[in-house]
């Protein structure tokens, strides 16, 4: 019993790691006896953890009836391609709770012998529900870390294809994987996350969401700094531009890094269209943005300050709305805006069917009913009604709701100072966007600093045909994606 010495690290009373096991129901010890040598061994292991229908077929039958004296035989006898040998027992802890079973000699205490037999509980992979397409492919990312690992090797069929293994976490254990393509990628940004995710020191890594917060430049800005992703097309595309995949097992979402404020209003459906038509879509969710954010404090302002600024025609239909209001502008909009956000929440916390109706049903009633009971004007419930709507339009969630957080101080400087208060809050928020990086990369590039080769896939889309090379941003070993017709690729002058 010599390897059960090891002392769990975190252990106060100093039990042996097999008292804590024993403690356990799930945890198993079986003894069997070699038949021709008459040599006992002793398997343990985890039950909820490994599938015992392989250790009863691929290893019982052949340690039973084949001999073996030692325990480095094991490897020739059972029918397992993952068999390890060792004789450290630090790492016993570790494989236990990883699927191995542990396999020990009763004539050798000092060796044991691990076999892979882990239990794999996924869910099959399904349509993307985030980042849902109606052209293109219609895989989406699952838990199972080496699933999504799969589905972007499947795509990026190459020797290039990089990817370095990391545990973190000091209970769970979390395995992470990073991803990227060898002689494209910067190798200072592989240093760069590699260094971060290892300096982590927190438990319990349960999604990608705490890496996103523990590893981003700014933990205190309200903008994702790392784009998350549940699509493997997405992430490939990505990964040949020069960027860095995270993969956390048990999360469905892959982070990828570096990544600029444009690429958070750019749908990889995109992609999928005509160059026009992506490029419409783009201006029209970029314009949805700043009138989601606009609209509600503009309103407050002028109502508050600026009567001069309203046509005589649309001021008779204001008057005429706010005629029986008691509440002034801005106390109008927060109750408005707080009702929204309050049927929002509802909608997403309760099951899909109820939500759905609550959404509708409470949004109609309660907007019937404050326009009617005097407490807000029919003209702020429609352009908060369509404030809301523009939110919706933007493609990664968390950066909705960024936006939908944005709104609040423009409404408060706009009922302190009017239309300046306005432009004041929007120079607050360039200057933070100006200061924010992303792997210690510009945030607004290519707006700032301005990258003109870089703008054609940034607020509009250009051909393929006009994006041959890498954006300049990421500094990548090979810039050129391809050579266009007709011209020569920057790295074969090189060679030549």
């Amino acid at each position: 019993m010599g390897w059960f010495s090891k002392k769990h690290e975190q252990q106060v009373d100093r039990e042996s790691l097999e008292q804590y096991l024993k403690r356990s129901k799930d945890y198993k010890k079986v003894s069997y006896t070699n038949q021709p040598t008459n040599n006992r061994f002793t398997f343990s292991f985890i039950s909820t953890l490994i599938d015992e229908s392989i250790l009863q077929n691929n290893a019982l039958p052949y340690l039973l009836e084949k001999p073996f004296e030692k325990i480095e035989d094991l490897k020739k006898l059972v029918a397992m391609t993952d068999v390890q040998i060792s004789d450290d027992p630090s790492v016993i802890e570790q494989k236990l709770f990883n699927g191995y079973a542990l396999l020990t000699l009763e004539s050798d205490q000092k060796h044991f012998a691990f076999l892979a037999v882990q239990k794999e509980i996924v869910r099959s992979v399904t349509t993307p529900e985030v980042e849902f397409s109606v052209i293109g492919p219609k895989e989406a990312f699952v838990e199972s870390i080496d699933q999504n690992v799969n589905l972007i090797r499947k795509r990026l069929p190459v020797k290039e294809l990089i990817s370095e293994e990391l545990t973190i976490g000091s209970l769970s254990k979390t395995k992470v994987s990073i991803l990227y393509l060898d002689g494209i990628v910067d190798p200072e940004n592989v240093k760069t996350v590699i260094e971060r995710l290892k300096n982590i020191d927190f438990d319990a890594i349960t999604d990608s969401s705490y890496i996103v917060q523990l590893i981003c430049d700014n933990k205190n800005s309200p903008f994702p700094q790392l784009l998350d992703s549940e699509r493997p097309d997405r992430v490939t595309a990505i990964l040949a531009e020069g960027k860095i995949a995270i993969f956390v097992d048990g999360s469905p979402h892959a982070l990828i890094t570096p990544t600029t404020l444009v690429e958070f209003f750019g749908s990889f459906e995109d992609y999928f269209l005509n160059w026009m038509l992506s490029s419409f879509f783009r201006l029209i969710r970029l314009f949805a943005v700043a009138f989601s954010i606009l609209i509600t404090p503009v309103y407050v302002a002028t109502l508050s300050y600026h009567y001069e600024l309203i046509p005589k025609d649309l001021m008779n239909t204001l008057v005429t709305s706010r005629r029986e209001i008691p509440l002034p502008p801005i106390l109008e909009a927060l109750f408005l805006e707080l009702t929204i956000e309050l049927l929002r929440e509802a909608g997403a916390r309760l099951p899909t069917k109820v939500g759905q109706t609550i959404g509708i049903v409470g949004g109609i009633v309660i907007g019937t009913a404050s326009v009617e009971a005097g407490l807000t004007s029919n003209v702020l419930l429609i352009i908060v009604a369509l404030a809301a709507l523009a939110s919706f339009t933007t493609p990664v969630y968390k950066m909705g709701n960024a936006i939908r957080l944005l709104r609040f101080p423009f409404l408060f400087f706009a009922e302190l100072w009017g239309l300046l208060g306005i432009v004041f809050c929007f120079c607050l928020l360039m200057t933070h966007l100006l200061r924010l990086t992303s792997l210690n990369r510009p945030f607004l590039e290519p707006i700032y600093p301005p990258r003109v080769t870089d703008l054609k896939d940034s607020l509009i889309r250009l051909p393929f045909s006009k994006q041959s090379m890498r954006p300049q941003t990421l500094r990548t070993q090979n810039p050129v994606r391809f050579s266009p017709p007709g011209k020569k690729s920057k790295k074969s002058d090189i060679d030549e």
